[in-house]
């Protein structure tokens, strides 16, 4: 029997906040809380909520012949435990049915693939934990971020013992072949390859609403007729998809949810189609033929390629100092310089900085928070900087207490140790005040270029209203107290060491 297979990408990335060039040095949060719950809340009401329900509707009604999957990033999955504890409830309760796949993926939507086969690898590891958490399923399928896939990616995720990987069924690498097979890994044939069919994927996720498109109004019935003539010997029709196109990019008001509330009947009544998961299509057929892919694709724009995030040179430049990073990162092993890497790592924040306004402009800037592809790429490289200042520091600490084994020194060494913590210790201060003080008169001088604006006031010699000016005042600037607490711990055992070497008269 032929299948039907739906997958869908549930992803948000944690979007920046305005970080200006006199916050480096001062202001480690970096997200923008507020647009993040916003958004949050809002697709949550428009989207996941009513769709989640939607889905689950169609499972009661129709057991398991209706299946689906999801492959939801941790970054998505953390705003959910923040901002929308229902929408993660609701797929919860979708896993409950035993109906719905959850696929593997990177963990904050990162092109690690691409640059560190180490940083893929653990990003997995982790998005595969937080599945097992939250849907106590254990993914047998990887799908890569926006479906990037090469030969060496796919062979990267058959070593970690995947049986099958989702991705684009590119026409230029098809050829005159056809995507509704199952393949294989040119370098590794024991990873099965779906391909999405960009075609009827497309007519849902994109042209449903199209009024202009020759094919305006999609009906279950239209959409029924065309699988049907497909070629009798395909065995599969693979509709990848963004979840947000129900409710979000399509509107309810385009008549999305009545069209998938009624395609699985649809199915059923006028075809031989079934649903079927993505495990089970690789388990049900057998791969006809090697997907040779030597450079990257993904299913981003009409090239099918990797320019949507590394197709300019402001894009480079910020993908190449992230990663340059990830060496100083692993070695500090600090649970809040970690998360934000992760964070900083997500596709978003690259794509913001695409120039491609033409064919696809319209889709770049959909939720996009920057004006402009260079005020992305300057926000960001202004948090990559105070990021650096944050190894930088935590390096010089972690360095001096790692390298000194206290207990084989002599008294006159350890006091001569302490009073180089102490250097450090009034050095961070020094240069926190300074960049306060800096901070200060940059305000001060914005506060003086605004007159104060006073109301003309007509006086009688009964009632003469007394105008007090009232100077303008300028806030205090907050200053973040250096973080010596290790420090300050190697000081006390120092102390402590020295008065028990006093006690027993060694020298």
């Amino acid at each position: 029997m032929k299948n039907i297979c739906f997958y869908f990408q549930v992803h948000q990335p944690f979007r920046l906040k305005n970080y200006r060039f006199f916050n480096i040095g001062s202001d480690h949060n970096y997200y923008n809380e507020y647009s993040n719950r916003t958004i949050m809340r809002k697709v949550a009401e428009k989207c996941y909520l009513p769709t989640n329900q939607l889905m689950l509707d169609l499972i009661n009604s129709n057991g398991s012949k209706f299946k689906i999957s999801y492959s939801i990033s941790g970054t998505a999955i953390d705003q959910f435990e923040l901002y929308a504890p229902d929408v993660l409830e609701s797929f919860k309760k979708l896993a409950e049915t035993g109906c719905v796949e959850f696929i593997s993926e990177t963990y904050s939507h990162s092109l690690s693939a691409l640059k560190s086969k180490k940083e893929f690898y653990t990003q997995i590891e982790a998005h595969k934990a937080k599945i097992e958490e939250h849907f106590g399923q254990t993914p047998q399928v990887f799908r890569n971020t926006e479906l990037i896939y090469s030969d060496k990616v796919g062979e990267m995720i058959a070593d970690l013992g995947y049986k099958a990987m989702l991705t684009e069924g590119a026409k230029h690498i098809l050829g005159w072949k056809s995507p509704n097979y199952l393949y294989f890994n040119a370098l590794n044939p024991k990873l099965k390859i779906l391909l999405k069919n960009f075609k009827l994927s497309d007519d849902i996720a994109f042209r449903f609403s199209n009024k202009a498109w020759e094919e305006w109004p999609l009906t279950t019935e239209k959409f029924v007729y065309w699988i049907n003539n497909i070629d009798k010997k395909e065995e599969v029709i693979n509709l990848f998809m963004d979840y947000e196109t129900f409710g979000e990019h399509q509107w309810a008001e385009t008549g999305i949810f009545d069209f998938m509330r009624a395609l699985p009947n649809a199915v059923f009544s006028n075809s031989e189609f079934k649903f079927s998961t993505p495990s089970e299509v690789a388990d049900s057929h057998q791969p006809i033929a090697a997907y040779n892919v030597p450079y990257p694709i993904s299913w981003a724009d009409e090239e099918r390629d990797l320019t949507a995030w590394l197709g300019n040179e402001l894009q480079d430049e910020a993908f190449d100092k992230l990663y340059q990073l990830e060496e100083i990162v692993n070695t500090i092993n600090d649970k809040d310089i970690l998360k934000d890497w992760r964070y900083l790592q997500t596709s978003d924040h690259f794509y913001y900085m695409c120039t491609k306004f033409f064919s696809d402009g319209d889709v770049h800037m959909y939720f996009n928070p920057y004006d402009t592809p260079y005020q992305a790429f300057i926000n960001f490289m202004n948090i990559l900087s105070d990021f650096i200042l944050r190894l930088k520091d935590l390096t010089t600490v972690e360095s001096l207490i790692n390298s000194t084994d206290i207990s084989k020194l002599s008294n006159i060494e350890i006091e001569a140790l302490i009073k180089k913590y102490e250097k450090i210790v009034e050095k961070l201060k020094s240069k926190i005040k300074t960049l306060s003080i800096e901070k200060t008169k940059v305000q001060a001088k914005a506060i003086d270029k605004v007159k104060p604006d006073y109301k003309k006031i007509s006086a009688t010699k009964k009632d003469v209203k007394v105008i007090d000016k009232k100077k303008p005042e300028t806030k205090a600037i907050s200053t973040e107290k250096p973080n010596t607490k290790a420090i300050e711990k190697i000081k006390k055992e120092s102390k402590a060491i020295l008065s028990s070497k006093k006690k027993t008269g060694k020298k």
